[in-house]
């Protein structure tokens, strides 16, 4: 699933080509994806002639500010690509919305698994949008330091893995990232939260500052499905330490990776650095 640094590559991606643009016509050939209004030509009728104000990052979601205070908040979940094609271009097996442009270019959603939702709203309808509106600060926030952080853990009797997933304690952070930032920081997924001392919770907390913005810096990490708005691949797989290592040597220690299910999500530790 893309995560932070992917979802803010693609909003990167798409606000050099897509902000200003008028929404001239709207496709839609899997019902599913449109979480919001239930209508589908009813949220086909509101996109067009809207245009393109503004887009951001909120944890996983994009958000497009549209005309007539509209706004359309996409959510990829595990498979869902946005990408800005030629009119003329080939439609993909697994598009299933397309938004066509007055200047006669198109963005496009594709979605293997049909998972990712599509939801037009105004913003007294926010709580359509999924779990939008319960999203917790966003790690490179301001908000989010030693002193949230640290009441966080305190708090909680969660395995820190499962604490670190919880959208609604912190927006954006997904499985690669966390697996980086705890072992980077030597602490056990496994580990109750409220087991962690003052200097681990700091360590952590810089850690996971650190990891999200060296994954925007090589926009994302790219193992399947995930690209930015004009296909570009990422490149921080490259700079994985754990992640996806399982059986390879330790840097630092030279014990093999291991990988095991933690908060039902697979993971990849340090036996002996994060024992």
């Amino acid at each position: 699933m893309p995560e932070l640094p992917e979802v803010e590559t693609v909003v990167k991606s798409l606000q050099r080509e897509i902000c200003g643009q008028i929404i001239e016509k709207v496709l839609v050939t899997e019902e599913m994806i449109i979480g919001y209004p239930s209508d589908v030509e009813d949220f086909k009728a509101r996109l067009k002639n809207k245009e393109i104000l503004e887009l951001r990052r909120r944890g996983k979601y994009i958000v497009i500010r549209l005309s007539a205070n509209f706004l359309l908040i996409i959510h990829l979940r595990m498979t869902g690509q946005l990408l800005v094609k030629d009119r003329g271009a080939d439609k993909e097996k697994h598009t299933h919305v397309i938004i066509e442009f007055k200047e006669g270019f198109d963005l496009r959603f594709n979605n293997v698994r049909k998972f990712g939702r599509m939801y037009l709203v105004t913003e007294e309808e926010l709580e359509q949008a999924g779990g939008f509106t319960e999203l917790g600060p966003e790690p490179l926030s301001a908000n989010f330091d030693f002193a949230y952080f640290s009441g966080l853990t305190q708090k909680s009797r969660q395995k820190i893995k499962a604490l670190l997933l919880d959208q609604r304690k912190i927006a954006g952070l997904g499985n690669i990232y966390t697996d980086e930032a705890l072992y980077r920081s030597g602490i056990d997924p496994q580990r109750p939260a409220n087991s962690l001392t003052s200097k681990e919770i700091k360590k952590l907390l810089k850690n996971i500052k650190k990891v999200l913005q060296a994954g925007i810096k090589y926009n994302g990490t790219t193992f399947s499905d995930y690209v930015n708005a004009l296909g570009e691949s990422g490149s921080f797989q490259e700079k994985l330490l754990v992640y996806g290592r399982k059986g390879e040597s330790c840097n630092y220690c030279g014990c093999n990776i291991s990988k095991d299910k933690v908060a039902g999500r697979s993971t990849h530790f340090c036996p002996e650095c994060q024992s």
